[in-house]
């Protein structure tokens, strides 16, 4: 099977080279207008081309299929992320898009030919199954999806809830390897939070996609989090693969006063549309710590990209997806639709995140900690000649391997899982330094403006002590007055 793979790996590697060439001359290609005269004549020569197909296939030709792959091909010439979605599609889309759809919880994409995964959602067969942003989709069920479209490999991949589907994936530098995983109801609760931290308690708000209940959720989450005396937030956008625009918005919104959240360019450039933070920052601006990483997408790297060129937040983690496309939905009238995209979106300082994405502040790549020193040392008092035994090495012995039972694997804990995830307690190290430096800053606030007061209340009391003096004076000149009035009567 390995062997059959290879070669599969092989001969599927070229065709993506050819691929992305294909591309890339593409890009490089000006765009040819025709006229109406022309775009007649190439239309005339498509049913030209449907009509001989009809007449003359091997067998009984689907009209319908026939039309829908001419518009699928259509839109898929424009951008990966331009499609047409039949009857049953428009429909699977509307039901995902309110929180709750079947099948593996994987969002993928179309990428020279092949199908890659963008990422995996939290809590779904595709995550627990251990696949990651990145990974190739070669195979559904032992067939290649090379000469699929990306909303035919998708719903090869769909199916009735508790069915299986056996996926043929190739991850970066390791051989490809098959997973069957079991379809699924998927429920999507958008936003995750809790407090973490023994001593100081850190805001953590994890957001797995970016739909239609996610801007109530994150205002539910902020208000709980503030009623918990949180002294600062790590907001988790990792393998986030996207979603609504205005969900975006809403979020950043949450952690902003002000300032402009993104920008949204059509084809004409001079058509900028701008969206600005409203007056009200749900953190009371408290220390905002952003994770991405490259399963980060779109949405995920407009609330990224916002909070870091407003100074907001410090974003830390890996390089983000690179897809800065705005697509919008257009229904046909028949139960049918087409996504089209119609914009590129800027972040506030007019950077375009389309094929680059978001360079985190602060790089942490993916890791784990490696204990480096031995629990047992070459070099100890056991290592020497005729050393003195230990008497009780048989109960100690015996207590060890009791105790080697006992601690057989067993499921990880929450606390033990977040100890493991590097990238997170680099987050929330970084949230502890930053409260402490504003809380530094502000005592160092205080204590400059004693002197003043002290300054002031040393002039006022001065002022006060020479009105005391002139006054005595005054007095003393009376009397001087009074008594030289008396010596004259006198005389």
């Amino acid at each position: 099977m390995i062997k059959k793979l290879l070669v599969l790996i092989v001969l599927c590697m070229p065709m993506m080279a050819m691929g992305a060439d294909a591309n890339k001359k593409k890009s490089e290609e000006p765009v040819v207008h025709l006229t109406d005269e022309q775009i007649y004549q190439e239309l005339k020569k498509l049913a030209m081309v449907f009509e001989i197909a009809r007449e003359n296939f091997v067998e009984e030709a689907d009209e319908k299929k026939m039309l829908e792959g001419a518009m699928a091909g259509m839109l898929g010439a424009l951008d990966p992320h331009s499609s047409y979605l039949p009857a049953e599609d428009f429909k699977e889309f509307n039901e995902k898009s309110h929180g709750e759809f079947g099948g593996l919880g994987i969002q993928v994409t179309s990428d020279r030919g092949a199908v890659r995964v963008i990422a995996p959602i939290d809590d779904t067969p595709a995550a627990r199954a251990g696949i990651q942003a990145g990974d190739y989709v070669t195979h559904v069920d032992g067939d290649q999806v090379f000469d699929l479209t990306l909303n035919q490999v998708v719903k090869k991949m769909k199916g009735r809830p508790g069915t299986k589907v056996k996926l043929t994936i190739i991850s970066d530098g390791q051989e490809p390897r098959d997973v069957t995983l079991k379809r699924a109801i998927i429920k999507v609760k958008s936003v995750k939070y809790e407090a973490k931290g023994d001593d100081e308690k850190i805001g953590y708000v994890r957001i797995s996609e970016f739909g239609a209940t996610t801007s109530k959720e994150i205002k539910e989450a902020l208000t709980a989090l503030e009623k918990k005396g949180v002294i600062g937030y790590v907001l988790d956008v990792r393998n986030n693969p996207g979603g609504y625009l205005t969900a975006a918005i809403d979020v950043a919104d949450a952690f902003l006063d002000s300032g402009e959240i993104v920008s949204t360019r059509g084809k004409n450039k001079a058509d900028i549309d701008r969206v600005y933070a409203k007056s009200g920052d749900m953190t009371n601006g408290k220390p905002v710590v952003v994770l991405i990483n490259h399963g980060s997408a779109s949405a995920s790297e407009i609330v990224a990209g916002a909070l870091q060129d407003n100074g907001r937040g410090l974003v830390m983690g890996s390089q983000s997806f690179g897809k800065g496309s705005v697509q919008q939905q257009k229904p046909l009238g028949d139960g049918t639709a087409i996504h089209i995209t119609i914009a590129r979106y800027y972040t506030p300082s007019g950077h375009s995140i389309q094929n680059e994405g978001i360079t985190p502040d602060v790089e942490v790549l993916h890791s784990k900690v490696e204990v480096l020193e031995k629990k047992k040392s070459m070099y100890s008092e056991a290592s020497f000649k005729n050393s003195l035994k230990n008497d009780m090495s048989k109960k100690n012995k015996d207590k060890a391997k009791k105790k080697d039972d006992d601690d057989a694997p067993a499921e990880l804990s929450d606390a033990e899982k977040d100890a493991l995830d590097y990238q997170l307690q680099r987050g929330m190290d970084m949230v502890r330094a930053m409260a402490k430096m504003a809380s530094k800053k502000s005592t160092e606030s205080v204590d400059d403006t004693a002197p003043d007061k002290s300054k002031a209340l040393a002039e006022k009391k001065d002022v006060k002590n020479k009105d005391v003096k002139n006054k005595d004076d005054k007095s003393k000149d009376v009397k001087n007055k009074d008594e030289k009035s008396k010596d004259v009567k006198k005389k």
